[in-house]
């Protein structure tokens, strides 16, 4: 199936560069994929659609500052990019991005404010870096201290203040903070608004997969099966796989918000029809013909075109339908992507 089939134009002005005012007053659009219906309201009447016994599935991870702003002994400016903490040997490595790579050379002190740095220790042939920090807790001082929040490349501002909470869930854990993107349709909650979740009779269930940076490719292959999804750690606890064997038992349904939730879920293995808790990575790559055997529901944003995510939101509730309910989103001003307004696919 070719790429392009999943292209759609948005104008400029309906990317979000900043967030609601306040998290639950975003918009939301409603689509039954069984006939096409679609409604408008407020997310905080996402409630409607929920009922006693129904599992609301959120993922739980947490987005660190991955983004630092070095210097070279020179004055030549580094940006690094965070990726993931490798083993560690002598001192603690991190494997990153960094622009311009073509300037730095393995060996050399990248400084961060007057004196603070860390070396570069290897450039990959895949064009990646690897940095070294002299251990666990000085890399952990110098991410606090002076990284920035992973904003999405399409949102051409610097990060403020406000981003630190902004983009990131209430529920987020903090031992979960391995994240270089939030999973940006739980933004959309409150905890005003999960407290009245929870008194309506719904289960609210933590899952986690650790959001990479691979989430801001587009599929760069014609055909779109031929895209590779990147592999990102995800994990089911005994107690949520628990709790979402019993609303499926007793005839709830599983509501998922935001696809790292359906990538969690359905990747998770099935024993007798029962989810089993699973702590491993996952590189599931939803697309149509997919078969859904665990999410009933979706809560998701409005994605990027030619994207691995419109792809899963195709698979989930057809390409004509979710093309469609973007082009009214986009007629009767949504906004998209990471900051911008939700639906609810049911």
């Amino acid at each position: 199936m070719n790429i392009e089939l999943y292209n759609y134009q948005l104008p400029e002005d309906r990317l979000a560069l900043f967030p609601a005012k306040r998290r639950d007053i975003s918009r939301l659009m409603s689509l039954d994929r069984e006939t096409g219906e679609i409604g408008h309201g407020k997310f905080t009447q996402v409630i409607d659609f929920l009922n006693p016994g129904d599992g609301l599935v959120v993922n739980n991870t947490k987005v660190f500052k991955a983004r630092l702003f070095s210097r070279r002994p020179s004055g030549g400016k580094v940006e690094v990019f965070l990726l993931s903490e490798l083993a560690e040997g002598k001192g603690t490595l991190w494997e990153v991005l960094t622009h311009p790579t073509r300037r730095i050379h393995e060996g050399e002190r990248l400084v961060l404010g007057d004196d603070d740095g860390f070396e570069v220790f290897q450039k990959k042939p895949d064009g990646k870096t690897v940095i070294r920090f002299r251990n666990k807790p000085e890399a952990a001082r110098l991410i606090a201290k002076y990284g920035h929040v992973p904003l999405p490349i399409y949102i051409h501002r610097p990060d403020q203040k406000s981003d630190e909470s902004r983009y990131q869930t209430v529920y987020a854990h903090e031992r979960k903070a391995k994240s270089v993107a939030a999973p940006t349709a739980g933004l959309h909650f409150s905890d005003t608004l999960l407290d009245k979740i929870k008194k309506k009779g719904i289960k609210i269930i933590p899952v986690t997969l650790h959001v990479g940076y691979g989430t801001f490719k587009s599929v760069k292959t014609e055909n779109i099966e031929e895209h590779v999804v990147d592999p990102e750690s995800a994990e089911i606890t005994k107690s949520s796989a628990q709790a979402i064997n019993k609303v499926r038992k007793e005839g709830g349904k599983i509501i998922a918000v935001g696809t790292t939730s359906v990538r969690t879920l359905e990747s998770a293995p099935i024993v007798d029809g029962e989810i089993q808790p699973f702590n491993s990575p996952v590189d599931l790559y939803i697309r149509p013909g997919f078969e859904f055997r665990v999410v009933d529901h979706l809560i998701t944003n409005f994605h990027l075109p030619k994207s691995s995510l419109i792809i899963l939101a195709s698979a989930f509730a057809g390409r004509e339908k979710i093309l469609e309910a973007y082009r009214i989103a986009v007629e009767n001003g949504y906004r998209f992507y990471s900051y911008g307004d939700a639906m609810i696919i049911l």
